[in-house]
């Protein structure tokens, strides 16, 4: 089962330091189903018990691309986990956008969180199905070091889950489509988490807000 929590626009580099040394402790020892995606100021160079990856990049080594992070900043860190497609990110990035930097994260043998979800009004229209699809259009569903999250955007920050029932069919949707993992986030809590992980299909979670604190992050992988 795949852990991975989802800072956001939370945390510092000394805040993330203290965040880091505690999931340490709690994991004692390596742990290749956990992920942490920190801001790119709070990145850390000092060993981790999880796989530390970024939530946003350009699809360049360098360059003239002002304001962003490319391959060679995430070298620095040994970062060679990218999350893609989140809908937060997605209001400042269009579909060619997104198959680039999927594009450029295959060529660097990186792991890619790929991120994909409806609106309500799309989900009303019984649209769910179609939506998702043409989000996964033009991107290579085989890769290998892929990871697939469903993320309905109605659930996202609200504190407003997706009925199981309706995870279970976009999860079995999407089983037909790929082998990847298949993640669920949204609004993923302490309270919901471990029958969200019951549900078929769903190979792990991708935590926001409750991931925030440390300790409550700890607890929901311990279960």
């Amino acid at each position: 089962m795949i852990y991975a929590a989802n800072l956001k626009c939370n945390h510092t580099r000394a805040s993330f330091e203290l965040y880091l040394k505690a999931l340490n402790e709690a994991l004692k020892t390596q742990n290749e189903n956990v992920f942490v995606f920190p801001p790119s100021v709070a990145f850390s160079q000092k060993e981790s018990f999880f796989t530390q990856g970024t939530q946003n990049f350009y699809p360049c080594i360098n360059g003239a691309f002002t304001g962003e992070i490319g391959k060679e900043h995430l070298d620095e860190f040994g970062i060679k986990c990218v999350l893609i497609g989140h809908s937060e990110r997605r209001i400042f990035e269009n579909e060619v956008l997104i198959k680039a930097k999927f594009d450029f994260a295959k060529e660097q043998g990186w792991q890619i969180f790929l991120c994909i979800g409806e609106d309500l009004k799309t989900k009303q229209d019984n649209q769910t199905k179609d939506f998702l699809k043409k989000q996964l259009e033009n991107l290579d569903l085989t890769y290998e070091n892929l990871v697939i999250a469903y993320e309905p955007i109605y659930s996202i920050g609200t504190g407003l889950s997706a009925k199981n029932e309706d995870i279970e069919e976009v999860l079995a949707f999407l089983r037909t489509l790929t082998k990847a993992p298949l993640l669920y986030g949204g609004s993923v809590n302490e309270n919901n988490i471990k029958e969200i992980t019951k549900i078929k299909n769903c190979g792990g979670v991708l935590i926001g807000s409750a991931a925030l604190k440390v300790e409550n992050f700890i607890k929901m992988i311990k279960g």
